[in-house]
């Protein structure tokens, strides 16, 4: 391991140009590696994707920062590539590891007990309460973002065929089946508090404010946030929170990744991929919990 290393930063230094700081910062990044490598049953030559997966994964768990994952992983990547141009190595496993920077795109997620706890802080008894409370409902039940709760009318709610119209980004429209719970709860709201600010203000928009507008944005946030704190959950919660939660709880339950990205309105499924990184981090937590020889 350490003639290649040697090789690899001789070549930086000498065919490439690279400074001594950047090439001891990568002999550094390297023999970390190696020496999580002893730990495991391979050497250079039966290295996977996984298993350098798996050591960045190790770094974040040591609380590493973002960017000092990123400059192990770019060490990686250019010995992996010198490996293969110098024939070392017939396959550059390295090529296709994701960038740690997309783990800075997932926030927390909340479990199922933190859900429940949050969708049942609105008692419901107040009209702003039932409101609340529908808002909430139907945000974890379709994984809508905020500001297209924030835009639906009450003709985009289907309560017979149990879906919601919803626009996302560039004006796409986008159908997504809500839940028996997020139904009654809408019902409920649009019977009840809504019926009677329809008939002074007349908004077709399905969630208003007490001033008879379309709610906006920041006033989801502000209540999202009020009902954590009240329900005692210390994480950092956003509308985007309960998106998040919504869908990797569905991945969790065993959902195809095409179908959540169809419920999420992503137009690449390597954003709705982040949340494999969610459930394959918790997995590996269990694992060398309950493992006698993790």
């Amino acid at each position: 391991m350490k003639d290649l290393i040697d090789q690899f930063i001789y070549f930086m230094e000498v065919e490439r140009g690279m400074s001594s700081n950047t090439t001891m910062a990568y002999r550094r990044d390297l023999n970390k590696f190696f020496s999580y490598l002893k730990t495991t049953d391979r050497d250079i030559s039966s290295v996977r994707r996984d298993d350098l997966q798996d050591f960045l994964l190790s770094l974040k768990d040591k609380k590493m920062s973002t960017t000092s994952i990123a400059r192990h992983l770019a060490a990686l990547k250019t010995f992996w590539k010198f490996l293969v141009t110098e024939r070392i190595l017939n396959d550059n496993v390295a090529a296709t590891v994701e960038t740690p920077k997309i783990w800075k795109t997932v926030p927390d997620v909340l479990n199922r007990e933190e859900v429940e706890q949050l969708l049942a802080a609105p008692s419901a008894q107040k009209r702003s309460e039932m409101r609340d409370r529908a808002i909430l409902e139907l945000m974890y039940a379709t994984g809508l973002r905020v500001s297209e709760v924030s835009a639906l009318k009450t003709r985009d709610i289907n309560k017979e065929l149990g879906i919601v119209r919803c626009f996302g980004k560039g004006g796409k429209e986008r159908i997504v089946p809500i839940g028996n719970i997020a139904i009654n709860a809408v019902a409920k709201y649009v019977n009840g508090a809504r019926v009677k600010q329809y008939e002074r203000f007349q908004d077709d928009h399905l969630f208003l404010s007490r001033s008879g507008k379309r709610i906006s944005r920041q006033s989801i946030w502000k209540m999202i946030r009020k009902y954590a704190k009240e329900s005692g959950i210390r994480k950092n919660i956003t509308p985007h929170t309960l998106r998040h939660s919504f869908a990797t709880h569905l991945l969790e339950g065993g959902a195809e990744l095409r179908g959540v990205q169809e419920m999420l309105g992503h137009a690449d499924i390597a954003t709705t991929q982040v949340y494999t990184h969610v459930n394959k981090d918790k997995l590996r937590k269990i694992h060398e919990k309950f493992h006698p020889r993790a």
